[in-house]
């Protein structure tokens, strides 16, 4: 009987470590993984057409004009804010200033936040706005412009929303995502920017997109 039960003892032991190697193995496996792409795919022979962020030119905190060319050779976080709200934009700001900080001495990265009330976030409003933030345009833009063009340019190309909504405090909905885009215009991930362990991953993975692409 003795012989059985520590029979019976050694097998479960050994389940249990099989187990434990396997999940490792399959979390080490997913930590050396590239980062996906994110966004409609479509294929042309034997290529893989991937979904990219479309053409833009918006004017920025310093009235100087930004478009894709602005970012050229550079991965980039953008979001979608407006200079007013009172509900998500400020832990959203908040998270950005973390990856701002962290960037300082990066030049392969930047910051980019779309405004989607640019009837009163005029290049002066956000001019004052980063400048009480502290930070610069050469780290992290603030553009505004036509606002059909942005909001278009958010669903289509970021795949986020943002809409006027008179009932929600300071009259917009928006999303909260922080979106990852690589030096050629793809979207490697989405990230809740409200949450700052979901910006820790974004934060991870800027390194993981350096490293293996």
């Amino acid at each position: 009987m003795r012989v059985n039960n520590l029979k019976i003892l050694v097998i479960a032991a050994i389940a249990v470590l099989s187990i434990a190697a396997c999940s490792g193995g399959k979390e080490q496996a997913h930590e050396d993984a590239k980062l996906p792409y994110m966004g409609r795919h479509d294929y042309s022979g034997n290529d893989t057409v991937y979904h990219t962020i479309a053409d833009f030119k918006f004017l920025n905190q310093d009235s100087n004009w930004v478009t894709n060319e602005t970012f050229k050779g550079k991965m980039y976080i953008a979001d979608f804010f407006f200079t007013t709200c009172p509900t998500i934009c400020p832990k959203m700001d908040a998270q950005m200033l973390r990856i701002y900080d962290s960037i300082q001495n990066d030049d392969d990265i930047a910051l980019l936040s779309y405004t989607i009330d640019p009837k009163h976030d005029s290049v002066a409003v956000l001019r004052e706005f980063a400048e009480k933030l502290g930070v610069t345009s050469d780290k992290w833009q603030f553009l505004t412009g036509d606002k059909d063009e942005i909001y278009k340019l958010g669903q289509t190309s970021y795949m986020v929303s943002a809409s006027e909504d008179p009932s929600e405090p300071g009259g917009y909905i928006h999303s909260g995502a922080f979106i990852l885009v690589d030096k050629d215009r793809r979207i490697r991930g989405i990230y809740d920017g409200t949450i700052p362990d979901k910006v820790n991953i974004l934060l991870h993975d800027i390194e993981v997109l350096r490293e293996k692409g």
